[in-house]
């Protein structure tokens, strides 16, 4: 019996059949949450959409977000009314987009939401990770009160991580979602 809901989130430029959040999408039917423009991403597009999904579900919501939609969910977290329907969050390689040679393509996503997340969250970061820096990676998870776990050397955690369906961070999944259902 399924009594919540997962939704996928993607980053920038959506993910690919083989990225583990598609995987997942299909291994357990978790809803992906599509933009309207995976590559001209503006925050208010984004987070709108993220809300409009949210607002049709009344089951508890887990969110699962790679790169930008980590910071979307930093995002969307400050501005929505709805964040009592997340129990719980898996944040995976978050995106910086403040860095100077990502500024132009994320103006609309500066600066960065820096503020406590209301809902359990974990960061998974990696040591190697073109996109973020480790220590951007901890500071993030600092700010938004996530538990934060260093993967080690993966890049961006995508496909090109060759990491198949992620069995790891499903566990890590699971496991945030039964921390929740006992009260942690």
């Amino acid at each position: 019996m399924k009594n919540h809901k997962v939704l996928i989130l993607p980053g920038w430029q959506g993910s690919g059949h083989k990225h583990w959040q598609m995987r997942w999408a299909q291994l357990y039917g978790y809803q992906v949450v599509e933009q309207h423009d995976w590559h001209r991403p503006l925050r208010g597009d984004w987070l709108a959409r993220l809300d409009d999904v949210v607002s049709d579900l009344s089951e508890p919501i887990y969110l699962v977000a790679h790169s930008l939609g980590c910071i979307q969910v930093a995002a969307w977290a400050q501005v929505s009314a709805q964040c009592h329907k997340v129990h719980g969050a898996l944040l995976v390689a978050p995106g910086d987009v403040e860095v100077p040679q990502m500024q132009a393509v994320f103006s609309s996503w500066q600066p960065i939401e820096l503020k406590r997340l209301p809902f359990n969250s974990l960061l998974i970061g990696s040591q190697n990770d073109p996109y973020c820096t480790t220590e951007r990676a901890q500071l993030f998870a600092s700010a938004w009160g996530s538990e934060w776990l260093n993967l080690g050397a993966c890049g961006h955690v995508n496909a090109e991580s060759n990491l198949g369906d992620w069995q790891e961070g499903h566990a890590l999944l699971s496991e945030l979602m039964k921390e929740i259902k006992h009260g942690h």
